[in-house]
């Protein structure tokens, strides 16, 4: 007999999903926050969007109102844990608990990461604080919450720059560090249910890698196609829709059984690591 996918698997229906760094960065294109936020909300989710940028996260927000969703913002920087802890009592407070935990943040070009030999020690103190330790933090504080409920669960969002060769050392060494805090929490949590997983995006057409560059003095057009041209798959980056599609997937029934994974989403480019050799 042939065995159906069972699209309600996907549903979060009554689920609360938190979202850091949610809101929108301006660019001409979605940013992998929001379109994780969108993706929750239209899978029946109500949606905590918070962001250092509150008026990014409302604008969000808005969108997923108009479109019939249940969500709020809030204002956090994660670099402060005490910012963190009162953005989770007012998540609770209007909406009681939460069910999943979806980490979007990342710097590194905006946050001053150059090569090791040139890199500013403030600067690597700063892109650890954003990328590292501000998500350990979102974690620490969340979980307590999430172990009320049954089938929780914290998506982190690292980058393909763990396992490729990447310019920037501190982008690269904190986006390694997320796989190990996403396995640490994955086993530590695994027998009371509790599931988390790390996502790897490859290079994606997304503001924080496109815009940033633009606004340091880099041609546009050359930049896009610089990064399409480095991708396997069809020659073309990927989207934030991508990632959001990943995201739901470890977040519902349909991926209950998997944990402490580190999902590459890179259109083939980690498969073409190597020389080829006959």
């Amino acid at each position: 007999m042939e065995k159906r996918v069972n699209m309600n698997d996907f549903q979060l229906n009554g689920k609360i999903v938190a979202v850091y760094g949610g809101g929108q960065t301006p660019g001409r294109t979605m940013g992998n926050g929001k379109a994780a936020a969108l993706k929750y909300a239209a899978a029946g989710a109500s949606i905590a969007v918070l962001d250092r940028n509150r008026e990014a996260a409302e604008a969000v927000v808005s969108e997923i109102l108009r479109s019939g969703g249940q969500a709020n913002s809030y204002g956090c920087d994660i670099t402060d844990s005490n910012a963190i802890r009162n953005a989770t009592a007012e998540i609770i407070s209007d909406f009681g608990t939460i069910n999943i935990l979806h980490n979007n943040i990342g710097v590194s070009v905006a946050g001053g990461d150059k090569a090791i030999d040139e890199i500013d020690p403030d600067a690597f103190r700063r892109i650890f604080e954003v990328n590292l330790l501000g998500m350990a933090m979102t974690c620490k504080i969340t979980i307590p919450i999430l172990l009320e409920n049954e089938d929780s669960v914290i998506t982190n969002i690292s980058s393909i720059a763990s396992h490729a060769i990447y310019p920037y050392v501190a982008y690269k060494a904190t986006k390694m560090g997320v796989l190990g805090l996403t396995q640490h929490i994955a086993t530590r949590y695994a027998e009371q249910g509790l599931r988390c997983n790390c996502i790897s995006p490859g290079l994606m057409n997304t503001p924080m890698a496109i815009e940033t560059r633009v606004s340091h003095g880099w041609d546009r057009a050359q930049i896009v196609a610089a990064r399409d041209a480095k991708v396997p798959l069809k020659k073309h980056m990927g989207e934030a829709q991508d990632i959001a599609n990943a995201s739901l997937f470890l977040a519902s029934d349909a991926g209950r059984f998997i944990t402490g994974i580190d999902l590459i989403i890179d259109g083939g480019t980690s498969a073409f690591i190597g020389a080829y050799a006959e």
